[in-house]
């Protein structure tokens, strides 16, 4: 334990007292929680708390209040910007256990569940209800750990991101008192909107336990399809045109070449190694019979060729598994790296331009960095598959990593459309909101005046 490990302890002894096992300071349990998919190096907790209800959440967090020691929520450890890692030691609330599907209300289109309900085991909920919830990162998390990190995913083009898709929110708040922010109503003017508030805000206001979620009614039709281009900057502009064309795709994600190979080599697709489109159109069969030949007007006139069609559910799941794996894919071009993941979100109207900045950059690197994103929206990510033992590889990945993010900001974008800031964007935050990060000093202070909720993190 740390040098505060005279309050851990009397912590700790309290907590086993009250949930006996489920309260652990085992090593490769702590090593576990302290880190999640990011390059940032593992920060373990004193100890690791699985609380199964929002009462036991509380007990917790009383007690490290009282003895002034730092608490990191967790969900499923899939956050890409050190979120969970555990910087000033404290007490890890794991809530992977409270997995209740609270209610679910389908003549409103809603649901509410416990924060460590995972997205995947949702859906598999709803399905034979004939409704689905829309949000999907790619990453299997949870839906509290996708509140805290305002995510977003391949969907976003047509359903919107947590932001839209939140209701309304329990949370457990640093002193320990709870309280419940919006509603089931699909809109309020009553006070300040709390929900957005702790949406994003990454464990540092307190504690997501129960969450309120729109839904959406299951397609009568899905198809998907893959379209290779000669340039990614071909491949973009038909992206801008499909968006400016007001054609309602669910989903739009490019890869270039260099992820193209490497999801081949992994999932063992066989795409032409090009800059390639991943498409799905929700909707009727007539809708997404026009959706489909609209789109495939634009891209042929940009270039695009050899489309591939996945109507079956089995194809389709295969493919979008293959898009969701495209880190792992990458990790795989070169066994024993770390992946410094970033993304930035642009004006769809400045997407090819900062993706053909972006990709010269690449062109120089001396690693591997596949360039992917959900730019329907103006989303793009790029990995930088380092060697964890040649700090020079970190080094250059971090310049080029700034490069990118100043680019976008320039641009009228944001130094992160979805993975949040932690530890790995503190610098970019307070160069996109200058004066604005102050405010949210302020309110951080105003809510956890001890500084106990995620210490280190965004500020």
């Amino acid at each position: 334990m740390d040098k505060a490990a005279p309050q851990i302890a009397k912590v700790v002894e309290a907590l086993k007292a009250q949930f006996g096992d489920r309260v652990s300071v085992n090593d490769a349990l702590r090593e576990q929680h302290g880190r999640g998919e990011s390059w940032h190096p593992s920060a373990p907790p004193d100890a690791v708390a699985f609380p199964t209800t929002t009462d036991e959440v509380v007990a917790i967090v009383k007690l490290c209040a009282a003895h002034h020691v730092p608490i990191v929520p967790f969900g499923a450890g899939t956050s890409l910007e050190g979120q969970v890692n555990a910087i000033h030691g404290g007490v890890c609330i794991d809530l992977s256990r409270m997995i209740g599907i609270v209610a679910v209300n389908t003549a409103d289109l809603d649901c509410t569940v416990e924060a460590g309900v995972m997205r995947a085991q949702l859906n598999t909920h709803l399905r034979d209800q004939g409704l689905f919830f829309p949000v999907d990162p790619g990453a299997e998390c949870t839906i509290g750990g996708m509140v805290a990190t305002r995510a977003s995913g391949t969907n976003a083009v047509r359903y919107g991101t947590m932001r839209e898709s939140v209701l309304g929110l329990t949370m457990v708040l640093p002193d320990g008192s709870i309280i419940k922010t919006g509603g089931r109503a699909r809109k309020s003017a009553a006070g300040y909107d709390l929900t957005r508030l702790f949406i994003g805000s990454e464990g540092t206001l307190g504690i997501v336990t129960e969450v309120t979620l729109r839904l959406a009614a299951i397609p009568e039709s899905i198809a998907a399809a893959t379209v290779g281009f000669q340039s990614i900057d071909e491949a973009v502009k038909t992206v801008i045109e499909v968006i400016q064309s007001a054609i309602p795709v669910a989903r739009i994600e490019l890869m270039d070449d260099v992820a193209v190979d490497a999801v081949n080599r992994y999932s063992k697709l066989s795409l032409p190694l090009q800059p390639t489109l991943f498409l799905e159109f929700h909707g009727s069969q007539s809708s997404v019979a026009e959706n489909t030949r609209e789109v495939g007007e634009i891209a042929a006139a940009h270039g695009g060729t050899g489309f591939q069609w996945a109507d079956v559910a089995e194809d389709r799941s295969k493919l979008w598994e293959a898009r969701h794996k495209a880190y792992y894919a990458g990790l795989a071009l070169r066994p024993g790296s770390k992946g410094l993941v970033t993304d930035v979100c642009v004006p769809i109207s400045r997407l090819a331009e900062c993706i053909a900045a972006t990709k010269a950059d690449l062109a120089k690197a001396s690693m591997p960095a596949p360039l992917l994103g959900h730019v329907g929206d103006g989303n793009f990510h790029v990995c930088f598959i380092i060697d964890p033992t040649k700090p020079n590889e970190l080094h250059e990945a971090e310049h080029l990593h700034d490069r990118m993010v100043e680019r976008a900001q320039d641009m009228g974008g944001t130094c992160t459309g979805e993975h949040g800031i932690g530890l790995g964007k503190i610098a970019h935050l307070q160069r996109e909101a200058g004066e604005g990060v102050a405010l949210m000093r302020r309110i951080k202070q105003a809510i956890d005046p001890a500084g106990l909720m995620n210490p280190g993190k965004m500020f």
